[in-house]
Order: C-alpha cells, then structure tokens, then sequence
C-alpha cells in the first residue's frame, strides 16, 4: 500500500472505489466496463441493468424503467450517499439522443430531488449530433430538456459534434507534423493514459469530457491556493434558475515538452452584462492533471448556447409536424401527447428567455461559431 493507505498491487488500485452508481437497460456497455481495465474501481454491487434496452424511446426510460426500477435506484443512491462524510452535489453523466440515457437519466435527476432536495444536482449531457443514426434523438432531446430545465441546478452541454471536430483536428495536425516533435504524445486530451488491447472509436471523444470532469472536481480531491467549492459554481454562474447551462473550455489540448507559464494576475477581458460586472469566480489546485504541467477549465453562462437549442428545435419539428413515431411513444402507459406540446414550449420559452438576454444587453445579431479551436 502508499502513504496514503490506498493497496496498490502489480500497478493496480485495490482499495479505492468509485461512488457511483451505472444504469443502463442494456447490459453490454456496463459488462466491458467489469471487463475493462478500470473494473476494479466500480463497485459490482453499484449497478442497475436490464436486458431488452429502452428502444431509442424517451417513454420506456422515463415512464416505464424509471417507475420499474425505482425502489432500486433509490436504494443505491442512499447506499453511495451514506459512505459521503461531505454529500456536496450529485453528477449525472447520461446521454440525450437514447431512450434510456434521456429518459431514464432524467427520472433518476427527479428522484434526486425527491429524496436529496438540498443536495445540488450537477448534470453532464451529450447531445446527439445532426448525423445522428438515431432518427427519434430528436424527441428524445426536447423531452429531456424540460426535465433538465426544471429538475438540473446546472448543466454541462457537450454536443458531439464539437468532440469530434476536435478530435479530427488533433489527429490531423499529429499525423501531418504540425505539432512537432516538443509535443507529448501522451499529454493529448484525447489520451485516457491507461494502456487497453484495442482503442474504441469513441474513447478518444469521451476522454476529452472525462478530463473536463478531472479538471471540474480537482478542487475537491486536492489542495490549492485557493480551493473552490462545487456548489460554489452554481451559486456564481446561475443568476435565473431556468437558464443554468453553461458553456465549458478545456486547455490545453496537449502539453508541449518546454513550456515556461508566465505568473501574472488574472483580468477579466470579457464585457459582462451591466448588472453583473463581478460574475466570475476563480478556483486555483496546485495538482495538475497528469501528463500535464498546467491545465484551465473555464466556465461560462451566455447565450451563445442557444444556438444548440435552436438546431434541436429545429429538428424535433420536422418530426413532429409529421406526427412522425409519435405512436411508438404513445404506446407507453402514462405518456400523452401533451408531453411532447409542453417539452416544445418548455425549450420555446428557454430560447426566448436567451433571447430577451441578447436583446438587454444588445447582443451580437449573429450567433458564434459553434465552436473554434486555437492552436
């Protein structure tokens, strides 16, 4: 064992367990994970599986799973939350365009208010893609942002799209040379730093979200300057409860072998809206990630997020003017087509509240870029 009382054994942590709980219907994806190289962190007790999978469909997660495995999901969170000497927040990792990760993801989020209404409720979501090869994603998205909306007390956006863009330009510019020979290999972004057979397409997009995770919540598992609670984000970066998704940066995308960062004070150079001239917070660990030298996560509450809930909208009416699969939903006891008409207002009304943001503060007429690298 280490000094720090974790066993470790021919390089492998005994002793140290995830406090998390894995739910999915289907049982392939948590199966690899028991298989993998990090089963040993996970607690085989810690896991909610079914067979059949939720078929792509919002109502199965929600309304069907979710009152099926209720009593479970209950029963594990309470287990995982009774070993917390300090329960600061909830993390809810699930996708947006599945059944199971929409649905189900967000009946769990609404327990957690139910039986932890105090606890903050922090919320990672992946959202599908326009390429997307799940054609009822779109359904699946808008309803799950009405419960995002009223159940989340903050949430991370990543689309898709954007880890791939960002991805295809690392391994364009290695393969090319324009990195050169003064950058680490093994510092990429995209590099998980844990040696497996065979790399799946997608690990190299989850471990950029993973690393944004490690960056997130350094705060609280290190020592620094100056330390900063979890719950401290929300209380600075969310001004209106409903509009409390925030935009994430990451860098650097790799570490360069000689590097000399430049001690200076740090200055706002943004203009912030009138009434909110101090909405910043800033959070200083003295451990980077490894691999790495120095590392900056930032966060950011704008309305350039719109722009993705513009696109979602967009595509949920194509389907639904059609009334498009709507059957497939409606086949489930305790769904109505109401639900789809009040998830649209729901995501109309955020989009106007972001409007009327940009229209107070003359914001630019033309949404950003979805995304830009910097190299």
């Amino acid at each position: 064992s280490d000094g720090d009382g974790a066993d470790i054994s021919k390089g492998k942590i005994c002793s140290l367990k995830a406090r998390a709980l894995l739910i999915d219907m289907e049982e392939g994806v948590v199966n690899e994970i028991l298989q993998g190289p990090l089963r040993d962190i996970f607690d085989s007790k810690q896991l909610i599986t079914d067979v059949s999978g939720s078929g792509n469909n919002w109502a199965v997660g929600h309304k069907l799973y979710g009152c099926q495995y209720r009593e479970r999901i209950v029963e594990k969170l309470r287990k995982a939350a009774e070993h917390c000497d300090c329960l600061q927040c909830f993390f809810v990792i699930h996708s947006m365009g599945g059944g199971t990760g929409s649905g189900l993801g967000t009946f769990v989020l609404n327990v957690l208010e139910e039986e932890f209404p105090e606890v903050y409720r922090f919320v990672t979501s992946i959202y599908p893609s326009r390429e997307d090869d799940v054609i009822t994603s779109p359904y699946n998205s808008v309803l799950a942002m009405k419960e995002l909306s009223e159940h989340a007390d903050c949430v991370l956006p990543i689309e898709n799209e954007s880890l791939f863009d960002i991805v295809s330009k690392i391994n364009q510019m290695t393969k090319c040379g324009k990195l050169g020979s003064s950058v680490k290999q093994a510092s990429l972004v995209t590099s998980s730093g844990v040696k497996t057979t065979k790399e799946k397409p997608f690990d190299a997009m989850n471990n950029i979200v993973a690393n944004l995770l490690l960056n997130l919540t350094s705060s609280a598992r290190f020592e620094g300057s100056l330390n900063m609670d979890l719950n401290e984000i929300t209380m600075n970066l969310v001004p209106f409860p409903r509009l409390h998704y925030l935009v994430s940066s990451l860098t650097p995308l790799y570490t360069l072998s000689d590097v000399n960062v430049p001690s200076r004070r740090l200055k706002p150079a943004l203009n912030f809206i009138s009434w909110n001239q101090e909405g910043w917070k800033t959070g200083l660990c003295s451990v980077p990630p490894v691999g790495h030298s120095h590392s900056l996560l930032a966060l950011a509450n704008n309305t350039c997020v719109k722009s993705t809930f513009l696109e979602l909208k967009e595509r949920f009416m194509k389907l639904y003017k059609k009334k498009a699969h709507l059957h497939h939903y409606l086949h489930t006891d305790g769904m109505e087509q109401s639900c789809f008409s009040e998830a649209l207002s729901s995501l109309s009304d955020l989009i106007e509240d972001y409007n009327q943001l940009d229209v107070m503060n003359c914001g630019p007429a033309v949404d950003p870029p979805r995304l830009k690298i910097a190299m």
